[in-house]
């Protein structure tokens, strides 16, 4: 019974862990299990230096020590194997790590090898010897090529022209009163805005057609002279 109470002790110290919730940070955990181990490896000695500095003989603490060596020994391999995964974990996270950096520095490989097509064209297009007309046809069929690989990326252009202005997509830098809006429209672009799916790349740069604003006439209450009613 004292044996079985020796080893549910020494597993009750190796076990206190904070594993609670599920952020707890790995690499804090098994440290926390190398210094328990360590800890129980500790008492385990103690242990049996006082077994062994007792004045009795007999074979009940003959056993005792037998027991308390066979304790020490799988703690020492608890220990081996806690460390080897500390070490592991270690070497995956460095190698994570490089991975991340990797990624990040390569991302645009692939959009810019399929862009690689399009400065081609376009420097054919300067060496090229023709007529105005033919360096304006090349640089729109260049242009098509351009936009139909930003189309492959999910790069879209926003709406403006005739649009109702919307200060989340829309840059406005001029406006002009117009009587024929009911609400502030858009009335030319300015400067093209893209999307990329859901998330703004640019906004269009656009001018705002809003409407008139109303004037009080003279002699009807007002104080005259056309002052704008804001």
């Amino acid at each position: 019974m004292a044996d079985e109470e020796k080893k549910s002790a020494a597993d009750s110290d190796v076990a206190e862990l904070d594993l609670d919730g599920g952020d707890a940070d790995l690499e804090s955990v098994m440290r926390e299990a190398v210094a328990a181990v360590e800890g129980v490896e500790s008492g385990a000695g103690v242990e049996a230096g006082d077994t062994s500095s007792g004045g009795d003989t007999d074979a009940g603490n003959a056993g005792d020590a037998g027991d308390v060596g066979k304790l020490r020994r799988e703690i020492a391999d608890l220990r081996d194997r806690s460390m080897r995964t500390l070490a592991d974990f270690d070497n995956f996270r460095k190698r994570s790590e490089r991975e991340r950096q990797e990624a990040k520095r390569y991302a645009l490989l692939e959009p810019l090898r399929d862009f690689l097509a399009v400065v081609d064209n376009l420097e054919r297009a300067l060496g090229a010897q023709g007529s105005s007309d033919d360096l304006k046809r090349g640089v729109e069929m260049t242009l098509r090529q351009f936009q139909d690989q930003l189309r492959r990326y999910g790069v879209k252009e926003i709406p403006a022209r005739g649009e109702a202005f919307d200060p989340a997509m829309h840059e406005a830098v001029m406006r002009q009163e117009d009587p024929t809006v009911s609400r502030p429209t858009v009335a030319e672009e300015l400067q093209r805005g893209y999307m990329m799916h859901d998330r703004l790349l640019r906004p269009a740069m656009v001018k705002v057609a809003v409407p008139a604003e109303k004037t009080v006439a003279p002699g009807t209450g007002g104080t005259g002279g056309g002052i704008p009613i804001l």
